[in-house]
């Protein structure tokens, strides 16, 4: 099924502590999908934190299109939702959201963990934020 927003069910399972793959356009180089985490939010965005000078921010200012897909692990039922759309890079609110998501992914009781986190805070970091155009799911 393919639609041009998220629906409830699609949020609910976005909201889950999985990778994402994202994949920017990039013209004729082939596509080089990357492991990301992510946030589904309330308006039907997906968004994602990475520092202003990372490959993908500098393909996305020449063309800033992407998408990224999201696949339940295995040992559940087979289940993937894409989204795919024009991206903005947005220079707040990045800390905010690497904060947030660490605690998702990462159990921050870890003293590891905690000082990962303090190193992803130190670095300057930009929001991308996928608006999406097309969605996709399968469930089985």
């Amino acid at each position: 099924m393919s639609d041009s927003a998220l629906t409830p069910d699609d949020l609910e399972f976005l909201r889950r502590p999985l990778h994402g793959f994202l994949t920017v356009a990039a013209g004729p180089v082939p596509p080089q999908p990357r492991p990301v985490w992510f946030e589904a939010t309330d308006d039907g965005t997906i968004q994602l934190f990475t520092t202003p000078d990372s490959p993908k921010v500098r393909q996305l200012r020449r063309d800033p299109r992407a998408s990224i897909v999201v696949a339940a692990p295995v040992g559940e039922r087979e289940r993937w939702v894409s989204v795919a759309g024009r991206v903005t890079l947005e220079p707040d609110g990045a800390q905010e959201l690497s904060a947030r998501l660490a605690a998702r992914y990462w159990d921050l009781d870890d003293p590891a963990r905690a000082t990962d986190l303090a190193g992803i805070g130190a670095e300057e970091q930009v929001r991308i934020v996928i608006h999406p155009e097309t969605v996709r799911r399968y469930h089985y």
